[in-house]
């Protein structure tokens, strides 16, 4: 049977729905992740470690290890403050305010922002300048804070939030600034000059075996760009 072309056009374009309609799947429904249940499998004084019992978005159950500190306090989603202290001098060059120490769990020194605990009762704010004070002996004033955010979110629930302060080092207290360290506690205090902040970093990793805290490069990477990367636009290269 031989069919005029305008009919075999309507019979052709039938076919290709009636393919479509065959293969399309039906979209999967989906689900808010959410959590179960969490079980202690082992405490110790300052970390835990629990599994997590969990439904992901296909609707399937899973379980994940998941790593907390006992020391979160209530009221507060926060469990640290990172400290980004800025030391400002007459006729020196701003400078930030680091710290380096021996950590038992990384088996070296790491550099980082002086950094601690938030206690009961305390603000992030207020954390931020007793832990200033006690790691490094500066006071400061604080002009900025974070959200609070995750460090490991794949490995634990811990928290912090990074509090900006400045440092008036013209002050008597921050000229010859006294730590205020714990029993057990050995802190070196670094000044890195802002403007060279990365290439600082770099030539001491060079020097010795210290790991880098991620924040504290990522905060050097930051400062590269807002130095010299304006620089580099072809417009200003003319």
């Amino acid at each position: 049977m031989h069919l005029p072309p305008g009919q075999i056009t309507h019979v052709a374009i039938k076919i290709v729905r009636i393919v479509k309609m065959s293969n399309f799947e039906e979209p999967k429904a989906t689900t808010a992740p959410h959590i179960v249940k969490e079980e202690l499998l082992a405490a110790g004084k300052w970390v835990k470690l629990e599994t997590t019992t969990y439904v992901d978005r296909a609707g399937s159950t899973r379980v994940w290890e998941t790593v907390k500190r006992t020391t979160r306090q209530t009221n507060t989603e926060a469990d640290a403050v990172g400290i980004i202290a800025l030391l400002k001098r007459t006729l020196h060059k701003d400078s930030v305010v680091m710290v380096k120490q021996f950590r038992p769990p990384m088996g070296c020194h790491t550099l980082e922002f002086p950094a601690g605990l938030i206690d009961e009762g305390e603000s992030a704010e207020a954390a931020a300048l007793r832990e200033l004070k006690e790691e490094t002996g500066y006071k400061g004033e604080v002009v900025g804070i974070t959200p609070v955010t995750c460090l490991d979110p794949g490995l634990s629930n811990c928290t912090t939030q990074m509090v900006l302060v400045n440092i008036n080092g013209d002050e008597g207290e921050n000229i010859n600034p006294m730590q205020q360290l714990g029993d057990g506690e050995f802190v070196e205090v670094i000044l890195l000059p802002l403007d060279e902040f990365q290439v600082q970093i770099d030539d001491l990793l060079k020097k010795e075996k210290t790991i880098v805290d991620t924040k504290v490069y990522i905060f050097a990477m930051g400062m590269v760009q807002a130095f010299f990367k304006p620089r580099e636009l072809p417009v200003l290269k003319q």
